[in-house]
């Protein structure tokens, strides 16, 4: 008999930790309803051509594809299946994908339910996703993403109010030492120009910007050597890279508009971020907790616009939330000129960083509030009707379901941290009362069952 296993990349969620991700999902999901975002699903899978050739090359090695349901070599391409040419023989054998992400999907699900929305129309969606990535630390083939976005506006004021969405989520979570990244799309094409980049080449500048955070200012110097840049593009990443270490936000904007000179789409990017970070200012959120970061790139093709990410110090895990603007997404699907603008929390990362600091609140540990002991069949009736009196008033009950030890018992409820035990002994019964014993320092008070309530509220 085979040892069970799960595939790599993948992970198995016991009550501890499904406790602490319904926290998660429940912290972020009450920001997105504060600031006027309404829930939406979309299925696991979809049609393969909905997600192909909309997250650049890269993105699209990353994409599960699911073979097409029976025989799914009776239409296959039998010459690329001859010459065993994978790419060739894929759209004869699968139809359909596990989604990406969750804005590709919501792109097409505005363009076949625009008659039935509200524009503005501000969503927000949380839901797994899957890529091929390989697995390692913080990075997994199956997550969950919490994805907000504002679609139908191409005002400044959507970038704004998702970046208060970020601050007031990564706060309520008590995210430590975490900085929201904000470049352009503008300001890197900008950049690439006056480095003398091709726009053909653009996206393997952007690809190659995108692993700055993970492999260092080298690194990519590295990565655009081997894509067959000049040296004269090298260098000038390494002298942005030494502009966008220092000063404040003013002066590295003011740096980057020097060094872009004349180009309009690349000062109205500046412009645009200048008014955003001092709006968030205005508003309590400064520097640290938002940097202008001309390095960063979100690797991501459909991006135009602002572009964000955020980092904790001291971690391994990377980004943990990122997202940015769209001009025309659901073009791809027929609706042109339809601009929006969004922003995902990794929930996965999210809980890693808790986890690694060791801040999950101490009440998602407990699972119950109150176990009432099992005393033998002549005590079950009583001990019921006190757990349905319970339960009524808002108290998570168990009663132990063997008349054990006593020992045993208060094992169980030591272990599963609950904090409270009801015992109805003979002595007990005999006077009319229970005893409740306070797991967290051992105290025990004998109480009229009608006083039950009170003394655990209190």
């Amino acid at each position: 008999m085979s040892k069970p296993s799960i595939p790599k990349g993948t992970r198995d969620f016991g009550p501890k930790a499904m406790a602490r991700r319904q926290w998660i999902f429940s912290t972020i999901r009450n920001v997105f309803e504060k600031h006027g975002f309404l829930p939406v699903n979309t299925p696991s899978f979809e049609n393969l051509q909905t997600l192909t050739g909309k997250y650049g090359v890269e993105g699209d090695k990353l994409i599960f594809r699911i073979l097409n349901n029976g025989d799914y070599l009776a239409k296959a391409d039998a010459k690329a299946l001859e010459s065993n040419d994978s790419k060739a023989l894929t759209p004869s054998i699968s139809k359909k994908a596990l989604r990406y992400d969750l804005t590709v999907p919501f792109a097409r699900f505005v363009v076949m339910n625009r008659n039935d929305l509200t524009f503005p129309f501000r969503r927000y969606q949380i839901q797994p996703v899957w890529r091929g990535d390989r697995p390692g630390k913080g990075r997994y083939q199956e997550f969950t993403q919490c994805d907000a976005d504002i679609i139908g506006s191409t005002s400044t004021l959507c970038e704004f109010d998702l970046v208060q969405v970020f601050h007031e989520a990564l706060i309520d979570l008590g995210v430590p030492d975490f900085t929201i990244h904000v470049n352009d799309r503008r300001i890197l094409a900008a950049l690439a120009q006056s480095l003398g980049v091709d726009s053909s080449k653009l996206t393997d500048f952007t690809v190659s910007i995108d692993k700055y955070d993970k492999v260092g200012v080298d690194g990519v110097v590295e990565e655009l050597k081997n894509r067959g840049f000049e040296e004269a593009v090298c260098g000038g990443i390494s002298r942005i890279f030494s502009t966008n270490t220092s000063g404040s936000n003013t002066d590295i904007l003011n740096a980057m508009s020097r060094i872009i000179g004349d180009s309009e789409e690349g000062a109205n990017g500046i412009d645009d971020l200048k008014s955003l970070l001092s709006r968030s200012s205005a508003q309590g959120i400064d520097e640290p907790s938002i940097r202008f970061d001309a390095m960063l790139a979100r690797g991501l093709d459909y991006y135009t616009g602002a572009i964000f990410e955020v980092r904790v110090k001291n971690t391994p895990f990377g980004s943990i939330c990122g997202g940015g603007r769209y001009d025309d997404l659901t073009g791809i699907f027929g609706w042109k000129g339809l601009s929006g603008v969004g922003i995902s929390f990794g929930a996965d990362r999210i809980e890693n960083v808790l986890e690694h600091f060791s801040l999950f609140p101490d009440f998602l540990d407990r699972s119950t509030d109150v176990l009432i002991a099992n005393m033998g069949d002549e005590d079950i009736e009583t001990e019921i009707n006190i757990a349905s009196e319970l339960r009524s008033n808002g108290f998570a009950v168990e009663i132990y379901p063997d008349a054990t030890k006593l020992k045993k018992q208060m094992k169980y409820a030591d272990d599963k941290s609950i904090p409270y035990v009801v015992i109805i002994g003979e002595d007990e019964r005999a006077d009319k009362m229970l005893t409740l014993k306070s797991m967290i320092d051992g105290v025990q008070n004998k109480l009229a069952p009608s006083d039950l309530k009170d003394a655990l509220r209190k």
